[in-house]
C-alpha cells in the first residue's frame, strides 16, 4: 500500500529520518517503534505530508506521492491522529467529528450563504458519518456530550473516529494509547483490531511493548533517524540490536 524508499528529512544540522526503506502493509497492523527522539513522529509526519522531506520518495498505492500536503494526503485516503489530542472542547462530541466528513463533501461558501440544497444534502451526509463512526468505535451514547468533558479514554476513542469519518485506507495512530490504564489499553487495542478487520490499513507509533507485541503483525524499529530491525514481534524480540538499542533484556521475551 505505502512503499518508502531512501526517506530523509535534515532539520539544519539535525538528520531527524536517515535512508529509511520499508513498506506499509496493507490490510495489516504496521507498528514503529525506538526511543525517545528516533524519528517516529517525524516518519509520520513525513508520510502523512505535514513535513517535506529532504530527499526520498513515497508511494501510494503505485504513484508517487513525495512532497503533497497534508490535505492532499487525506484527500488520498490517509488519515492520523497526534499524540495530544486536540478537540473543540465547547462544541458536543458529534460536531467534532461531523469536521472531519466535510473532506468528502463539495459545498462553498456559495453553498453555506445560501443554504443550497447540496449543502442542506452534504450536511445531513455529514451528520450521518460522523455517527457511523462514534458508534464503531463505541462512544455513540456520548454524542451530544461537550467534548471538554469526557474522559482521556474517550478522547482517544474521538480522535481516532474524527481520523476515521474522512473515509481513510491507511490510519496512522501516533502514541494512541499513551496515558491511559492498561485495561483502557487493552480495549483500545481490541478497537484496533476491528479497524484492520473492517478493511483498513494501520500504522502506529507506541511505546506500551506490550500492547505492540500482542497487536502487530510488522513492527519496524527506529533509533537516531535511521531502520535498525524490521520483521515480526518474534523477530524483533530475538534481535540484539532492538534488545540494546530499545527494548532491554527484561523485554526480550514479551508474550
Amino acid at each position: 500500500m505505502l512503499e518508502i524508499q531512501n526517506l530523509t528529512r535534515r532539520f539544519g544540522g539535525l538528520l531527524a529520518v536517515s535512508d529509511v526503506t520499508t513498506r506499509v502493509e496493507p490490510g495489516c497492523i504496521n507498528a514503529i517503534i525506538g526511543p525517545n527522539g528516533a524519528g517516529k513522529t517525524t516518519f509520520f509526519n513525513l508520510i502523512s505530508g505535514m513535513y517535506r522531506p529532504s530527499s526520498g520518495a513515497i508511494r501510494l498505492n503505485g504513484d508517487d506521492v513525495t512532497g503533497l500536503r497534508a490535505d492532499q494526503m487525506a484527500q488520498r485516503g490517509v488519515a492520523r491522529t497526534f499524540q495530544a489530542t486536540a478537540l473543540f472542547d465547547q462544541a458536543s462530541v458529534l460536531d467534532n467529528l461531523i469536521v472531519g466528513h466535510r473532506l468528502r463533501t463539495r459545498s462553498g461558501l456559495f453553498d453555506a450563504l445560501l443554504r443550497t440544497r447540496r449543502f442542506h444534502a452534504e450536511e445531513s451526509m455529514c451528520r450521518d458519518k460522523a455517527r457511523d463512526a462514534l458508534d464503531f468505535v463505541g462512544l455513540g451514547h456520548i454524542e451530544e456530550r461537550p467534548a471538554g468533558g469526557i474522559t482521556q479514554e474517550e478522547r482517544k476513542r474521538v480522535a481516532i473516529a474524527l481520523a476515521l469519518a474522512t473515509g481513510p485506507s491507511l490510519l496512522l495512530l501516533d502514541e494512541p494509547a499513551g496515558g491511559i490504564n492498561p485495561e483502557e489499553t487493552d480495549g483500545l487495542a481490541e478497537l484496533i483490531r476491528k479497524i484492520a478487520k473492517n478493511g483498513i490499513t494501520v500504522c502506529l507509533v507506541e511505546h506500551k511493548m506490550n500492547m505492540i507485541m500482542k497487536l502487530a503483525d510488522k513492527i519496524m524499529v527506529l533509533d537516531h533517524g535511521e531502520k535498525i530491525a524490521e520483521g515480526t514481534p518474534a523477530e524483533i524480540r530475538a534481535n540484539q540490536a532492538v534488545i540494546d538499542a530499545y527494548l532491554g533484556s527484561e523485554h526480550a521475551d514479551v508474550h
